[in-house]
This record gives C-alpha cells, sequence and structure tokens, in this order.
C-alpha cells in the first residue's frame, strides 16, 4: 500500500474543450478525427491538441524552452498512446475505479490545497480547468497507478543477498539525510536491437550529451528527445531522497555538482543522462513516532461490489467486538497476502507508509481500537491499533528502511521496461 502519484492543483491534466468544439462546429469545420488507432480503441485531434496546450502552457511556467511543434506533438502522441494501451490493459484485467474511491481522492486534493471538496471545482475553474475532465483524468490516473502497483510493484523481489550488498552499497551512496532535484533523459533501446542499432542509440546519446554541455536547455532536450515518462516534464524527476533514487542514478549522482550532467549510462531499458539541478540537507532527529497495526483487506470484483464488501466487513467487525479473534478473519479472509499469513499484522511503521487514507484512518485511532471499514485504491479496510511507540530509526529498523529503499530503487527502471514491452505488444497505426 504505498502512496500514489498526488495530483496538485497547479499540475491539473486538461480538461473539456466544449467551448472550443462549439466554435469550430459554428464555423463549418471538422470537429474532431482520429490520429492514431491503438488496438481497439483511438486517439483523436482533440485530445492530441488538448494534451499539447496543457503541456506547452506548463513548459511555459517552468521556464523551458519549447521544442519545435512536429517534435513537441510526436512526444506528446507518442505518451496518448501509451496512456491508451495502459487504460486497455486495467480494463481487461478488472481494475475499476469507484465513484467513492475517486471522490477520496478529490477530498484528499482538496485537503492539500486547504480548500473543501465543496470549494475545489471553484478553485480549479480559476485556473481555468473544468471539475468534470479534472475527474474523468483523476480516475485514469488512479487506475493506471493500481495497474502499475499489480504489474510492476508487487512483482519487485528483493532477495537477503541483494539486501545485504544494498546495505553495503548504502554507505558508498548519497546520503539518508541528503535530497536531489534530478532531471533525466532516456533514450530507450528495443530489447531486440542489433549491435549496429545499438551503436546509433549510443551515438545519439552521446551527441545530447554535448549539447546538454553546451549551450542548450537540457529541458528542452529531454522534451524533444526523452523516451522516458518524464519527457513532458522536461525530465525532471523532482525532489528525491538518495536512497530512493535508482541505482545507476545514485551511483553517479556522488560524482555530480548542482548544474553538471553525467555522461550517458547504459542500462537493460536503453542510455540515461542525468543533471543534478539542486542538492539540500534534511537531517533531523532519528527519533519517529510508529504505529502497530494489523487489518484485513477486501477487493470489490464484478461478483460483489463496494456495497457488499462494506457490509461484509461492517459483519466481521461486529463479531470481533462480540470476542472472535482478528487474526482468524484476517488469515482466513484478507486480501492482502503480505499480511494474512500473519493474521493481518503490518508490523511496526512510521508516518507515511500506507497512502492518505489508510494513515489518517490509523492515526485516529486509540491502542487496541478498531476502525469501520474505509476505502483506499486497494479495497475495504478494518484496522486495527495494537500499540504506539518513539523508535530510534538508527539501528533496527536499518535493513527495513533499506529494503524498502532498495525496493523503491528498482520500481523506476522496471517501469520503463513494463511500458515498452507494453507499446511493442500493442497494435498502433499512425499513418491515418
Amino acid at each position: 500500500m504505498t502512496r500514489p502519484t498526488l495530483f496538485l492543483l497547479v499540475l491539473a491534466l486538461a480538461a473539456t474543450t466544449g467551448a472550443r468544439a462549439a466554435d469550430l462546429s459554428q464555423r463549418g469545420q471538422l470537429l474532431d478525427r482520429v490520429v492514431a488507432i491503438v488496438n481497439d480503441n483511438v486517439v483523436t485531434t482533440s485530445e492530441l491538441n488538448d494534451q499539447i496546450e496543457m503541456i506547452s502552457e506548463r513548459l511555459k511556467e517552468q521556464r523551458t524552452a519549447l521544442p519545435p511543434a512536429d517534435v513537441l506533438r510526436k512526444q506528446v502522441l507518442d505518451r496518448l498512446i501509451v496512456q491508451e494501451v495502459q487504460l486497455q490493459r486495467a480494463s481487461r484485467v478488472g481494475i475499476k475505479v469507484s465513484d467513492e474511491q475517486l471522490n477520496a481522492a478529490m477530498s484528499d486534493i482538496a485537503q492539500r490545497n486547504k480548500i473543501t471538496l465543496a470549494d475545489l471545482p471553484r478553485a480549479l475553474a480559476q485556473q481555468g480547468v473544468d471539475y468534470a475532465g479534472y475527474r474523468e483524468n483523476m480516475r485514469k490516473e488512479i487506475a493506471l497507478s493500481g495497474l502499475r502497483q499489480r504489474d510492476v510493484l508487487a512483482k519487485i523481489n528483493v532477495t537477503p543477498r541483494e539486501l545485504d550488498q544494498f546495505i553495503e552499497r548504502l554507505k558508498k551512496m548519497p546520503s539518508e539525510t541528503a535530497e536531489y532535484n534530478v532531471s533525466h533523459i532516456l533514450i530507450a533501446v528495443p530489447q531486440d536491437a542489433s549491435q549496429a542499432q545499438v551503436d546509433e542509440f549510443a551515438k545519439r546519446a552521446q551527441d545530447i550529451y554535448e549539447r546538454a554541455r553546451g549551450t542548450e536547455d537540457f529541458g528542452r532536450l529531454a522534451v524533444a528527445y526523452s523516451n522516458s515518462q518524464t519527457a513532458l516534464e522536461g525530465g525532471s524527476l523532482g525532489w528525491r531522497k538518495g536512497p530512493e533514487l535508482p541505482t545507476f542514478f545514485a551511483e553517479e549522482i556522488v560524482k555530480l555538482k548542482p548544474g553538471q550532467i553525467s555522461p550517458p549510462m547504459r542500462t537493460p531499458s536503453g542510455f540515461h543522462l542525468i543533471k543534478l539541478n539542486e542538492q539540500r540537507s534534511t537531517a533531523g532527529s532519528p527519533l519517529v513516532e510508529q504505529t502497530h497495526a494489523r487489518h484485513i483487506l477486501i477487493k470489490p470484483n464484478e461478483l460483489q461490489d463496494d456495497a457488499t464488501v462494506k457490509q461484509k466487513l461492517t459483519a466481521i467487525r461486529e463479531r470481533i467486538l462480540k470476542g472472535e479473534e482478528f487474526a482468524a478473519f484476517a488469515s482466513s479472509m484478507s486480501e492482502d497476502p503480505g499480511s494474512s499469513v500473519n493474521g493481518g499484522d503490518l508490523g511496526w511503521n512510521g508516518p507515511g507508509t500506507f497512502v492518505p487514507e489508510f494513515d489518517a484512518t490509523m492515526n485516529a485511532l486509540k491502542d487496541n481500537e478498531m476502525s469501520e471499514p474505509i476505502r483506499t485504491q486497494f479495497g475495504w479496510h478494518l484496522i486495527q491499533v495494537l500499540g504506539r511507540r518513539s523508535f530510534d530509526t538508527t539501528e533496527e529498523s536499518m535493513r527495513q528502511r533499506a529494503f524498502q529503499q532498495l525496493r523503491e530503487s528498482k520500481a523506476d527502471e522496471e517501469t520503463e521496461l513494463w511500458l515498452r514491452r507494453l507499446r511493442d505488444e500493442a497494435f498502433v497505426d499512425t499513418s491515418i
């Protein structure tokens, strides 16, 4: 139950364009047409233009120079195609985002912007964003996050040997008390590429590196040439703690000063260029407040909807309150494979370990108190707090933190490879 991507108002996705469509219709112009066929669905001109307009505005706000119009169009179309492939897969595997789950995410956005959910449509309108379009894009993003959790994150394994080796490497890697603002360019290499093709991609990466070291803007080069999912953000990965960076990033970051760019690095997904924009220290007290909790997770599906699952957990809660064992229900019914084998026990965890809805409910409980059923992106939960403590994170929790950091460091690279496979396996026609 890792924290999902946060969608701040200033990064709102493109909304509907009814006014512009009406204007085109009145002038008798072609309202829309297909620019790409993706398996059994399409990408339309209006979708493409909306995204180009939104991304152009955002890059201007970030003071990132725009690439030529045809280059930007290709990059945006590629992103829409990859998004459509993911959405189709999410639908095939049964990932659905209920209105209740969507409303919870919208409430979290409103809270983070210090407004009420009722005020959110007005706040979005002030930024020129249509509320209905924003909700629909949010629904898509939650579905894609769930798909990534299912297809990528859930399959990342960390062996004891890897963990031991990683802990040793931590001593040579960026400090846990430092954060790095990093940008990135990926020149993707197909898995079946010939040596001649690999050499050509390497030459392209070296050429971009020389241009970036010269007078050209790194962000503009990322928008124009990067195959990473961060390309249209100017390659920005934002602020990351040292151990949260992909391993091959971290080993280069320690060699760079702010403003410097790494030479091209080869990994299974392709050639990477890294720019260190800024660096800052986050050193603080090693004492953190930890909570020991357990939970029961049941997921809605085609046979049982949200209301049915919530009712089932309510009945289980009543039975537990009357004396039946929480652990017995968790072991036999919970759909969280990581904790069900331990009677739902999640162990000791610090702030921010779980998704916001889960964290907020858990933090409001007293010791040995049990929650009502709550909904997160993973399904419905019963949560019980077993205890709390102030813990010195410098010792016993080191392996636990190292495990999480190693898993996160693998996630970016595995996600890029996964997206490349989905794209390669899809039928795509842009010659329309």
